[in-house]
């Protein structure tokens, strides 16, 4: 790795966002630590290096404290400070909370906050202690909304995006920046992943996921607090502000509840 170039340590980095947000690190003078649990995440790497990147790779499980672990220990021993981490690591569930396995709900919150936090934690005071430092979290505007038929998962992206605010501002007086990209539904292996390819969200036209991972990297060279991608998604988080939550929750079960996908 080139003293030279930037360090940004990007989680859930296989597919999808993660997969866009390390392209544009790479494309714009980061060399690399990316992180996923499958070995897709050695075909990420590959394209990343031909771009000019130098790119080491973890496969763990990041719903895991050891899984967060191997992958901090990783980049303590790469030995360059962590110019920014891009926390995007996450899991999807659909279907009604009560019929879920709960050990799968579990790896959702586990995966989307706990692993999370306890990354940003490590890879935080680290950033403290050298007063530099970026952290983007991918959030989502499914945050702002009672996810009927993803409870667990809406639930989680609530916390993540309060959370990124809530520590943004403890680090006001500091050089570090915390960024929120708050993302709508997204062309990526989410839906299909979480059981969700009989839903109308499942079927229906999505973002594309280079073009939001752009939108949330170049926020996060900024330093703006957070970003909502695509106007429709911005239009969406703006009516959840003044809705009843009530009324959310109905409006979500259209759109998320098992065979509501359009025939």
């Amino acid at each position: 790795m080139s003293a030279n170039r930037q360090f940004a340590i990007v989680t859930g980095a296989s597919t999808g966002i993660g997969l866009e947000l390390a392209k544009c690190c790479a494309r714009e003078n980061f060399d690399l630590l990316i992180a996923a649990d499958e070995p897709d995440i050695e075909t990420a790497a590959t394209e990343m290096r031909a771009m000019g990147a130098a790119v080491e790779t973890v496969q763990a499980d990041l719903s895991t404290i050891e899984g967060v672990d191997t992958l901090y220990e990783a980049s303590k021993r790469i030995g360059r400070p962590v110019d920014a981490l891009l926390a995007n690591a996450g899991r999807g569930l659909g279907h009604a909370f009560l019929d879920q396995d709960f050990n799968q709900a579990r790896r959702v919150i586990d995966t989307n906050i706990t692993g999370t936090v306890y990354l940003i934690h490590k890879v935080g005071n680290d950033m403290r202690r050298r007063n530099a430092g970026r952290i983007l979290i991918t959030g989502s505007i499914a945050g702002f909304t009672p996810g009927s038929f993803q409870a667990v998962y809406n639930g989680s992206k609530a916390f993540l995006d309060s959370f990124s605010f809530a520590i943004r501002e403890e680090l006001r007086d500091t050089n570090l920046t915390v960024t929120c990209l708050m993302p709508g539904a997204t062309e990526t292996k989410f839906f299909e992943r979480a059981g969700m390819m009989d839903t109308a969200i499942g079927t229906s036209k999505k973002d594309d996921a280079a073009e939001v991972a752009k939108t949330g990297f170049d926020a996060m060279m900024r330093g703006d607090g957070d970003v909502v991608t695509g106007l429709k998604n911005k239009i969406q988080s703006s009516v959840a502000s003044v809705l009843p939550a009530g009324v959310l929750a109905r409006q979500h079960r259209q759109h998320a509840e098992p065979g509501s996908a359009k025939s």
